[in-house]
Order: structure tokens, then C-alpha cells, then sequence
């Protein structure tokens, strides 16, 4: 019964911290997030601040995602600070409590949030970015950070000559486009016309264009309000060749993937994204015995400041090195299990190597 409590009682006090770490990330970030788009988008002439305030909103729960891991290794680090401070992992010691019991539930916990995380966390992330790039891309006159730019060049083949397709945003799993360009080709690749559109949505047997200019080399320059594009382009198709895989849900991944796969298409960036969420709570465990190993002891040892700094760059180095992997799984170099799951094991042996080092000698 007596260990029941402390397990209760320790995984609470992990819970709330995790809470509190979490709040108030999130309100730094929410407040700089909100601050960096009114600058870049106040000028626009469909910005409001209500929009503002609810893009920034709806972009918190993919920043929390990002952030997930250092919250297990910060909640863990200031749950044990503070532990040690009142003494009571002191008295618990003195009663004959090994250190594992009382990071067993603080690792149950940090098991529970990751898993938290991918199944509840994570479906709303990925609703809410798509939610988000689909109101950028109605802003007129919109320009994406550099590092969002991206230019899903596509090339439509057809008897009578070719289409280059381009943009600088997607949406909708690719079936939307911002700052949509159209270049058509003749049957021995000369420009014959070009077409800008504020959007472009593809439906079946066409694009749909929003706002148009047309350019050719022997007449004016004309504008739409709409225009259709015939196009024998597969949706199917375009939402695996262009869809980022942050937008799609966890649960629906590996259809992604099965589906991507019959198409012929590869699928290193979705398989990576899936066994990454998959081996997230791991990563949250791996973190909690990094800053265990940080401040396990720290109230009766001289070297806190020095064990602190280094739980911090454990934790960094090991962010690093999963940002390495999850690149070497996105292009193939590696397998996708194994760039997902190396790190994490790595972390964890490391974790438990030390814990076992520092308290049992």
C-alpha cells in the first residue's frame, strides 16, 4: 500500500510539472509566433488580428510536438530538483527505497505523456497545420519564411505538349496550391503560355484557378477570377507526391504508406514519420533517465551546476543526433526502423548504464 502512494504521489507531482513546463512554453511561444506573423502579414489587406490570433493558436499544437522531448527531460530534471530540496528523496532513501522505485513512476509518466502525445496530441497538430496552410494560402499576397518556401515543381506530360506545374505553398494533402504557375509547353517544348493564380485546387479532369493571369508571347496579358485547367492528373497521385507527412495523423499513416506503396511511389519520409511518433514515448523515457542521471543526487553533491549543464547537452546531443537519423531515413540511407529506434535504445542504455554506475556502483 505504502508504495502505491509514493508511486501516486511521485507520478503526480511529474504529471504537474509536465503540465507547468508545457503552459508555459507554450505561452512564450504562442506570444513570439503571434508577433513574427502580425510583422510579416499585418501589411496584407485579408489579415486581421482575429486571424492572427487564431493561426497562432492553431500552430501551438505542432509547435508542441517539436517540443515534446525537452519537456520530459526539463519536467523530469525540475521534479527531482525539487524532490531533493525537500528532502524527500532523502527519507525515502534512509527507508530502504532504491532509486528505481522512485523513477519508475516518474518513467511511467513520461511513458503516459509521449503516448499521449502521438495518439491525442498529434492528430489535432497535424488538423490544425493543415487548417493553418489552407488560410495562408488565401492571403493574398502572402510570403513564406524562406525556410517554408517550397516548389513542388511538377511536370504534366500530354500529346499536344507538356504543363510545368509549380507553387509555393500546398494544402489539403497537396490538392491545393498557393502562388500557383503554370507553364504550357508546345509539342517541342517552346513557352506557349503562362498562367498565375493566386490558388489552384485540382478536381477530377482539371485544375480550378483562383484570381488568374494569363501571359502568352502574342497577346496582352488577361486576368480571371476563375479558370479551368484540363488535367489528367490523379489526385491519388498528387496527394503522395506533394503531402507533407506533419499533416497526416498518426492513425492514418500506414494507409498512406500502403497506398503510396501499390502506386510505386517511395515512402522513406512517411515511414520515417510514423516509427519517429512510434518511438516517441520511448524518447520520453530516454529523456527522463538522461536528467535523472542530471539531478538524481543533486542535493548532496558539489557538482549540481556541472551535472545539470551536462543533462542539458545529453539531452541536446541526443536531439541532434535524432535530427540526423530522421534525415538519413528520409532520403533511404538508412531504414526507417532503425533511424527512428537507434538513438532512442542509445539514450536509454546510456541512461541506465549511468543510473547503475551512480547508485549501485
Amino acid at each position: 500500500m505504502t508504495g502505491w502512494t509514493i508511486f501516486r504521489y511521485f507520478l503526480r507531482r511529474y504529471l504537474v510539472t509536465v503540465a507547468q513546463v508545457l503552459g508555459t512554453i507554450l505561452i512564450v511561444a504562442y506570444l513570439v509566433d503571434f508577433t513574427e506573423f502580425a510583422r510579416r502579414a499585418g501589411n496584407l489587406p485579408d489579415y486581421t488580428f482575429a486571424k492572427g490570433i487564431y493561426l497562432s493558436a492553431m500552430r501551438m499544437p505542432m509547435i508542441a510536438m517539436l517540443v515534446w522531448p525537452f519537456i520530459a527531460l526539463i519536467a523530469g530534471m525540475l521534479t527531482l530538483i525539487a524532490l531533493n530540496r525537500r528532502y524527500e528523496l532523502v527519507v525515502l532513501r534512509a527507508s530502504g527505497v532504491s532509486a528505481w522505485q522512485f523513477l519508475l513512476p516518474i518513467c511511467s509518466g513520461a511513458l503516459l505523456v509521449g503516448s499521449f502525445a502521438v495518439g491525442v496530441v498529434n492528430p489535432i497538430a497535424a488538423k490544425s497545420l493543415e487548417t493553418v496552410r489552407e488560410m495562408e494560402v488565401a492571403f493574398r499576397g502572402w510570403a513564406p519564411n524562406s525556410d517554408e518556401l517550397r516548389v513542388p515543381w511538377l511536370v504534366e506530360s500530354a500529346p499536344d505538349g507538356d504543363t510545368v506545374i509549380g507553387a509555393t505553398r500546398t494544402a489539403r494533402s497537396g490538392l491545393l496550391l498557393g502562388d500557383a504557375t503554370f507553364l504550357r509547353l508546345d509539342s517541342a517544348g517552346n513557352l506557349v503560355e503562362r498562367y498565375d493564380a493566386r490558388s489552384a485546387t485540382l478536381e477530377r479532369g482539371a485544375w480550378q484557378l483562383e484570381d488568374v493571369q494569363r501571359s502568352s508571347l502574342n497577346e496582352e496579358q488577361t486576368r480571371f477570377a476563375t479558370l479551368r485547367l484540363p488535367s489528367s492528373l490523379d489526385p491519388a497521385f498528387l496527394e503522395n507526391h506533394l503531402v507533407d507527412p506533419e499533416v497526416i495523423p498518426f492513425y492514418e499513416l500506414p494507409a498512406n504508406i500502403e497506398r503510396a506503396q501499390h502506386m510505386g511511389m517511395r515512402t522513406d519520409r512517411f515511414s520515417m514519420h510514423f516509427h519517429s511518433l512510434l518511438a516517441l514515448p520511448a524518447l520520453m523515457v530516454a529523456m527522463t533517465l538522461i536528467a535523472a542521471t542530471a539531478s538524481l543526487r543533486f542535493a548532496r553533491m558539489g557538482q549540481s551546476a556541472t551535472l545539470l549543464v551536462g543533462g542539458v547537452l545529453s539531452g541536446f546531443l541526443l536531439y541532434v543526433a535524432l535530427i540526423t537519423f530522421t534525415a538519413f531515413g528520409n532520403v533511404g540511407f538508412l531504414p526507417a526502423p532503425i533511424a527512428a529506434w537507434s538513438p532512442v535504445a542509445a539514450a536509454f542504455f546510456f541512461g541506465v548504464t549511468l543510473l547503475l554506475h551512480m547508485e549501485d556502483g
